[in-house]
């Protein structure tokens, strides 16, 4: 589960990056996070993944504090998370299993583990048949699945999709979400950060609207139309 109660945070250029933001995501739901640029969505995501603390309030992420949480225990924190990101960030000379086995290897799981976790996984993202090529041999929309195997191969509590279809084309963007939404009904948390109206409006999901750090819209289905300048 993640909560935010009272959240503030400024940066010590004096940016008031996020006003008073409460928020709760429950096991098990599927949520997206939307605003326009600079509205505090980076911020968010920042400090639900450990890399930014709250200048003031509580954020709880899968039972680890964040307003209180020492720096050795933030490893423990990410690895109940998955965080997918818009430029993929694969390994250029591993295939596909490597890719997404590493992820595995740097937690110290076994070869046994990782021989069985592996191809589950790719298969649950439709690309057992592509184990074996690297990211160069792959589409844009399969690189993102790669990137998406990789994020789920640890069995994290929350997955979290950093514009995850900000690369590639609108047909495979829909099968991405597609794709997010089968591994929510297999019982993750999925939070997707994203600009694109009409990707959100197809899928009936709650929808956490912000801009100028503050909580603006919250409820399912319907985009906040707001203004990019």
């Amino acid at each position: 589960m993640i909560s935010m109660y009272e959240v503030y945070k400024s940066y010590e250029n004096g940016t008031s990056a996020i006003r008073g933001i409460n928020l709760t995501i429950e096991d098990g739901e599927f949520a997206f996070l939307v605003g326009p640029s600079g509205s505090g969505k980076t911020t968010i995501i920042k400090m639900i993944t450990g890399e930014v603390y709250p200048t003031s309030g509580v954020v709880s992420v899968n039972g680890f504090d964040l307003s209180r949480i020492k720096r050795r225990q933030t490893p423990k924190l990410r690895r109940t998370l998955g965080v997918i990101f818009q430029d993929f960030r694969l390994i250029d000379k591993k295939t596909v299993y490597e890719n997404v086995a590493f992820a595995m290897y740097v937690l110290g799981k076994s070869n046994k583990e990782i021989k069985q976790r592996v191809p589950y996984v790719l298969q649950l993202v439709g690309l057992e048949s592509r184990m074996s090529c690297l990211p160069a041999e792959l589409s844009g929309g399969e690189q993102q699945r790669v990137a998406i195997a990789r994020a789920l191969v640890n069995n994290p509590q929350v997955i979290i999709a950093d514009e995850p279809t900000g690369n590639i084309d609108p047909a495979r963007s829909l099968e991405i979400m597609m794709l997010l939404e089968k591994i929510n009904e297999l019982g993750t948390t999925v939070l997707v950060v994203t600009h694109e109206r009409e990707l959100v409006n197809r899928f009936s999901k709650r929808v956490i609207a912000i801009d100028a750090g503050r909580l603006i819209s919250d409820g399912m289905g319907g985009y906040y139309e707001y203004d990019e300048e």
